[in-house]
């Protein structure tokens, strides 16, 4: 058995979606300066990093991350790699995708694409031109009736088209997994786990999510 660990960490620094407070992370307890234990205090935008999006969160009176299904969020997964050309997957990049027949019996799909390389870059700037799901990509996903979908960015969505994917999907109760990094996941199927804080009424919250296989 082999654990991925696909989450992204949780720096000071680290990229955030354009408009988000950035991450602050400090130390309020030290034991080296007298106190009596080490205590963290972090502050950040539920959407920061490895994260799911709730319904609530492009649909005001959708659900909110404590009312999504648990089992949706384990189980078997497909790792579907996209090519590095690709700028936007679409219908058609499905439709002719050489795991076509995988992907329309997967009930949770992770796209690995260029975005992954974002990651190891580590860099702090957000980058516009990353690859996203268009709107009839999602709604050709929804049609099969997918359980969850996750992509190795901050947003499902390309950056010039967010509002209709996220709408597509979430009004379908497709669970959104985003902020993962995919870059020495190979394609195929692996079992995933991935657990969102429980806040109740929150449009998202950070989870941890780990590929087994």
């Amino acid at each position: 058995m082999k654990i991925y660990d696909i989450s992204i960490p949780t720096t000071n620094g680290m990229v955030n979606w354009p408009g988000d407070p950035p991450v602050k992370l400090s130390q309020i307890s030290e034991i080296k300066k007298g106190d009596e234990s080490n205590i963290s205090y972090l502050e950040m935008c539920v959407h920061t990093g490895t994260h799911i999006d709730a319904p609530k969160h492009y649909i005001d009176d959708g659900k909110t991350i404590d009312a999504i299904i648990m089992e949706k969020l384990i189980g078997e997964v497909l790792v579907v790699n996209i090519k590095a050309e690709i700028n936007v997957i679409t219908e058609e990049v499905l439709r002719s995708h050489s795991q076509f027949d995988a992907i329309i019996k997967a009930k949770r799909i992770l796209f690995h694409t260029r975005n992954s390389n974002l990651w190891e870059a580590r860099s702090e700037t957000f980058d516009k031109t990353y690859v996203g799901i268009d709107r009839s990509g999602a709604k050709f996903l929804t049609e099969l009736d997918v359980d969850l979908v996750g992509l190795d960015y901050l947003s499902v969505a390309p950056f010039t088209e967010t509002l209709e994917p996220h709408q597509i999907f979430l009004s379908n109760e497709v669970v959104l997994l985003e902020g993962i990094n995919l870059k020495n996941i190979v394609e195929g199927f692996y079992r995933l786990f991935c657990l969102p804080l429980n806040i109740p009424g929150s449009d998202g919250a950070p989870a941890r999510a780990i590929l087994i296989k």
